[in-house]
């Protein structure tokens, strides 16, 4: 349910309608959290009244049926988000009684992009279509000049995320109070999505060795992520990058009811001493001064922005918020970023055009993810003296993966699809490893196919059965140490039978 009215079904709350002195009064409680308090707004009283108000609590009948009553709920724009607990108490002349909290019977609250009383009203449909209830989205990597795009799975409608994204929140320990102000929940997902002081979601990998987890590369969404964190009781995912933090940040915050998208930034400045420059330093005889040179420029870096509006900031601050989930620097002691008003941020751009050949052969063993690599040009002006030093990075472009579909796609027939991959390189890919799934068809699924030969053409078939009949896309990746980022979608349209 979102934060504004809603409509609840109570049964068993009287045994005759028509004998009034049965019920004198009737109301809900509402309690948020291990310790309720009224004062915190986190224990409600939901009383019965002829006619709602807006920005309160009530209850009003709109349906009476024998026993049953069908009731209009009306909750304040700011009300915490989560699970309450529903209590029901009744008086009548005789005294009154009180209806126990059943598990069943919880009220998951959200934010409302509908409600123009929450922050997070967002007045365009098509952009609460896009934002909010897309389950999938393109996640965009590369450099300026060789843009490449992936898939993504967000899912935040699929079974188990909800609860995996309020554990999260739980988890945080974050004050329930709190909860009902976005700009205090999205920091709250920034923080808990990596796991480096809060043993939050994903653990960060940047070493090009993931032995004992999943290679970043070969995630293909955040369900399998989310739902193995929370089955888990909270031990962190292996492995992240950027990418992996701002989708899983994406699904978390889309499905908590706030408007969120994945933005990458390319050359990207990670400043590390708060100069706002990034600085290299070079001896008198130009060598690179490694213990200086903590500054860095990322080929791509992706967080997200979420849109909410901003009271406690001058006018003009509101809207798209970035919000950064990877672990770059502290926030207040804590591995977290934003929201920050996009409008408060002065973008920059830069352009390099250079022509430069690279054997392949001369740095295969030089390549770090995403196939990347830097070059460092150092000049001197004998006239002058003067020294002139630039930096350019760039990737190797990689492989897709061809997905295609044998027959028609029916509910409750068997679909074979195959996965089809050719190794461009002059060498044999070790240990290659296959990750495939359709979101609402077929749970992410890990393969495992051992090693390819140089310039080989392999396929790899997989079956699966479709419950629902609709379109959406089937995607695949492919990993190992020789080459990143191979990935693959196909859009299936499943008919009914």
């Amino acid at each position: 349910m979102q934060r504004n009215e809603y409509e609840l079904m109570q049964n068993r709350v009287f045994e005759d309608p028509n004998d009034l002195s049965v019920w004198f009064y009737y109301h809900w409680l509402l309690g948020r959290g291990l310790m309720p308090m009224l004062s915190r707004g986190t224990l409600v009283t939901v009383p019965l009244v002829d006619k709602l108000e807006n920005k309160r609590w009530q209850a009003k009948i709109i349906e009476q049926k024998d026993s049953r009553i069908k009731l209009s709920i009306s909750s304040p724009p700011t009300a915490p988000i989560g699970r309450y607990k529903l209590s029901v108490i009744t008086w009548n002349l005789k005294g009154s009684t009180r209806f126990s909290p059943k598990p069943e019977n919880d009220i998951y609250l959200l934010f409302n992009p509908w409600c123009k009383d929450d922050t997070v009203f967002i007045d365009k449909e098509n952009e609460r279509n896009e934002y909010v209830l897309n389950d999938v989205g393109k996640i965009y990597y590369g450099n300026d000049s060789q843009i490449g795009v992936r898939n993504w799975n967000f899912g935040q409608f699929a079974d188990g995320i909800l609860a995996a994204c309020l554990f999260i929140l739980e988890k945080s320990q974050a004050l329930t109070s709190g909860l009902g102000d976005p700009v205090n929940v999205v920091r709250v997902v920034s923080a808990m999505v990596n796991s480096n002081d809060d043993q939050g979601v994903v653990v960060g990998n940047w070493s090009s060795s993931y032995a004992n987890g999943t290679s970043p590369m070969l995630w293909t969404g955040s369900v399998e992520i989310l739902t193995q964190y929370h089955k888990t009781k909270g031990k962190p995912v292996k492995y992240g990058q950027c990418w992996v933090f701002a989708g899983i940040t994406n699904t978390v915050l889309r499905c908590l009811g706030i408007p969120t998208r994945c933005i990458t930034n390319f050359n990207s400045a990670h400043d590390t001493d708060v100069s706002l420059t990034t600085d290299v330093y070079f001896d008198e005889k130009r060598r690179p001064i490694e213990s200086l040179n903590n500054d860095s420029i990322w080929n791509f870096h992706v967080w997200n922005e979420s849109w909410m509006a901003r009271p406690d900031l001058p006018a003009g601050m509101g809207g798209w918020q970035v919000v950064d989930a990877t672990p770059q620097e502290t926030s207040q002691r804590t591995f977290c970023c934003g929201p920050t008003p996009v409008s408060a941020i002065c973008d920059g751009l830069v352009i390099h055009t250079l022509d430069w050949t690279v054997p392949y052969d001369l740095y295969k063993d030089q390549l770090v993810d995403q196939a990347a690599l830097m070059l460092t040009v150092l000049g001197h002006v004998i006239e002058t003296k003067q020294v002139l030093a630039t930096r350019f990075n760039f990737r190797l472009l990689t492989p897709k993966l061809t997905i295609t579909t044998v027959g028609d796609a029916v509910v409750g027939k068997e679909i074979v699809a195959k996965i089809t991959f050719k190794n461009p390189l002059p060498r044999v890919l070790k240990s290659v490893k296959i990750c495939i799934e359709g979101l609402g068809w077929l749970k992410a699924k890990n393969i495992v196919y051992g090693d390819v030969a140089s310039l080989v053409t392999i396929t790899h078939t997989v079956k699966f059965t479709p419950t629902l009949s609709c379109q959406r896309k089937l995607l695949a990746s492919l990993d190992c140490q020789q080459l990143t980022q191979v990935h693959g979608a196909a859009d299936i349209v499943v008919k009914e039978k």
